[in-house]
């Protein structure tokens, strides 16, 4: 299993004082403060005991209330599985679905962690294009002809990382029909889904899924600014929701109580922090738009996620000799885009979650790198 390129770049920059940290999906923003009130009164009233392998009760509730309201998704509690963040339920749901030889369709580029869980479970990795000219979204026709005999699951992901797409209600009617033709299961990664600059949520494959063939993974991390916190959750047909919670078992039993706590006031506390995050992250994506356009540098225009995908080949160089001489040089680490896949050659991504002064300045360093390189 290769080691993801991101966390090569992190550990890196780690070494270095001083550098602006462009390159991790970590929000500027701390965990909001009644969230943090619920971990700490679950804590000390001696709420740190085991829980049931699926989530604590309310909590399975509470998802399945927004769910229903949020996404479309008519699901009932048996359907709800609780984990240690959103990367644990994608990889208990390919556990469930997957024998070892089977193969997976993801994009290219796509998150690198969905070939790292498929390298561990000794998955084969067929990849698909995104294109331009369908703004980096998936589409059937692109992905039909990489379906082999023994694909077993099509991975998506909207809002997407790297990209910040989003695949709109008709592309992802037409993916679920085309597994649907092929037999094939559907895992959505949907852990960006309130995170979105135009409307309030992104559309979601469960809602679009009338034979029962979708498993669709959310998360609190980018949401609720709660990546250290570890919980993520799996909404999924009932027989393969009761084949996660025997996964987990084994894994990782169960996340603990006073983050599951957290989670729950997550849900039912006010959601104008999630509101105040999302217009933060698309004012920092107009300004960081407007400077690239400024001096002609192309990109992909994020619809949703916190992610700029930016061409650098006006440099001369390739998207990971670009990241490598930007960090050693200028003192940015930014996510080399081969990272992602082939067709991130390149690219490099970039986060918008990183605070407004860091990430303007490295963006102007970016930009500078690419002018005196490519002289």
């Amino acid at each position: 299993m290769h080691r993801s390129g991101i966390r090569e770049v992190f550990d890196l920059a780690s070494t270095i004082p001083g550098v602006i940290h462009l390159e991790m999906g970590e929000p500027s923003f701390e965990t909001p403060a009644h969230i943090r009130r619920a971990a700490a009164s679950a804590a000390e009233e001696g709420y740190t005991k085991y829980t049931p392998n699926a989530g604590i009760p309310e909590l399975r509730e509470a998802v399945v209330r927004k769910v229903r309201e949020r996404n479309g998704i008519d699901a009932s509690v048996d359907q709800v599985v609780v984990t240690p963040g959103g990367v644990a339920a994608l990889y208990g749901a390919l556990l469930a679905l997957c024998d070892p030889g089977d193969e997976v369709l993801i994009s290219d580029p796509a998150w690198p962690n969905y070939r790292m869980i498929a390298a561990l479970q000794h998955l084969r990795v067929r990849r698909f294009p995104l294109v331009p000219e369908h703004g980096m979204a998936p589409r059937a026709e692109l992905v039909e002809p990489a379906i082999g005999e023994r694909t077993k699951v099509l991975v998506l992901n909207s809002p997407g990382n790297p990209t910040g797409q989003v695949t709109d209600v008709a592309a992802l009617r037409e993916l679920i029909d085309l597994a649907t033709a092929y037999g094939l299961w559907v895992v959505s990664d949907e852990v960006y889904d309130e995170l979105v600059f135009e409307g309030e949520v992104a559309p979601s494959a469960g809602a679009y899924d009338p034979r029962g063939r979708v498993v669709t993974v959310f998360s609190f991390s980018k949401t609720y600014a709660m990546t250290g916190w570890r919980v993520g959750y799996a909404v999924a047909p009932p027989e393969v929701a009761s084949l996660l919670i025997k996964a987990q078992e084994p894994i990782t039993a169960c996340v603990n109580g006073p983050a599951q706590r957290a989670a729950l006031a997550a849900l039912d506390g006010p959601q104008a922090c999630v509101v105040a995050m999302r217009d933060a992250y698309r004012a920092r994506r107009d300004e960081v738009v407007r400077r690239l356009d400024a001096v002609g540098v192309p990109h992909v225009e994020p619809r949703g996620a916190f992610y700029v995908w930016i061409d650098v080949s006006g440099s001369g160089l390739g998207g990971a000799e670009f990241a490598q001489r930007l960090l050693t040089e200028l003192g940015v680490a930014v996510a080399p885009g081969s990272a992602f896949g082939a067709g991130g050659r390149d690219f490099v991504r970039i986060s918008l979650a990183a605070a407004p002064g860091d990430l303007y300045e490295g963006v102007e360093r970016l930009l500078r790198g690419i002018v005196e390189w490519g002289c």
